[in-house]
């Protein structure tokens, strides 16, 4: 259960299934994985950037009464925790997901699985902006305060900006119709670059924004590489293909008959750099030396 559009395996899914999978029918995915004996079936579903749709999704989800329940993102973990105290869930990337399977109140024994982001990521997304473009002045960052994850984000966005001697301005964006006048908001205020967050309503309209940047000629930094894959500038958090592969790892294992509480939860996962050397001639930026020789893909 995630958050992008229609697609019914994207990148990071295929990760999880890694050569082990055929199409039986519309919408399933049957896979052997090689340590095991079970024949799995994929249900898939999206909220399609609507978070307020998650409850629902993982409400079927339990009333078909799968095995296992994989999410991606914040609000869908926390959707999957409310709907079901009992089947197995594996978070794939999650902004905290200590505090969601944690809690000191209610811990939840059937959870378990990985981070999306680790401590200091943040500044590090801002100091490669400064690193790739030394005379910024102003950096506006896009995101969505609504969802749990993104408001420390952001405290981390302003620190590090302010310590750089940047000025910082976050630009909220809850709905589809917001992002637009965000972009205009960020030209008219003269920022310099962005840095965009990964809330589930930015990445439903990953095209939208990535065009947006390129329109309004502003760099931007994303959170996962599959923004550069589309044309942005420059990505640097957690590789959401390893993500999913360990995923699958501790669904395997919860299938073997492991409980998830006995599967550590792990805040981080291996972080990269990614960055799009086309779309910076296009802006007529040139990209440090340094900064390509360790870059995880140069496109």
């Amino acid at each position: 259960m995630r958050n992008r559009g229609p697609r019914p395996l994207s990148r990071p899914s295929d990760a999880m299934a890694s050569g082990f999978w055929t199409r039986p029918r519309a919408g399933a995915t049957s896979i052997l994985p090689p340590s095991s004996k079970w024949n799995l079936t994929f249900e898939y579903r999206s909220a399609s950037g609507r978070n307020a749709s998650f409850a629902e999704l993982a409400n079927e989800l339990v009333s078909l009464q799968v095995d296992v329940i994989v999410t991606r993102g914040t609000p869908a973990a926390l959707a999957a925790r409310s709907a079901t105290a009992t089947i197995p869930l594996v978070m794939a990337a999650a902004g905290d997901p200590v505090a969601i399977a944690r809690s000191p109140n209610r811990p939840a024994q059937n959870m378990t699985g990985f981070g999306a982001s680790a401590r200091g990521v943040e500044r590090k997304r801002v100091e490669i902006l400064k690193e790739m473009l030394p005379n910024i002045s102003r950096i506006a960052a896009i995101t969505n305060l609504s969802n749990p994850s993104r408001q420390a984000e952001w405290w981390e966005v302003e620190a590090a900006a302010r310590s750089l001697s940047v000025e910082p301005r976050v630009l909220d964006v809850r709905a589809a119709t917001d992002i637009e006048r965000s972009f205009d908001l960020a030209r008219s205020w003269d920022a310099t670059a962005l840095v965009v967050g990964s809330d589930t309503l930015i990445q439903t309209n990953q095209s939208l924004v990535v065009q947006l940047a390129a329109s309004h000629r502003l760099p931007a930094i994303y959170t996962f590489r599959d923004f550069v894959d589309a044309g942005g500038l420059v990505s640097y958090g957690a590789s959401l293909s390893d993500l999913y592969r360990r995923a699958a790892g501790y669904v395997d294992k919860i299938l073997m008959g492991v409980q998830p509480r006995d599967l550590p939860i792990e805040p981080g996962g291996d972080l990269e750099l990614v960055v799009n050397t086309k779309t910076a001639s296009v802006l007529g930026i040139a990209v440090p030396a340094t900064m390509v020789s360790r870059a995880h893909v140069v496109e």
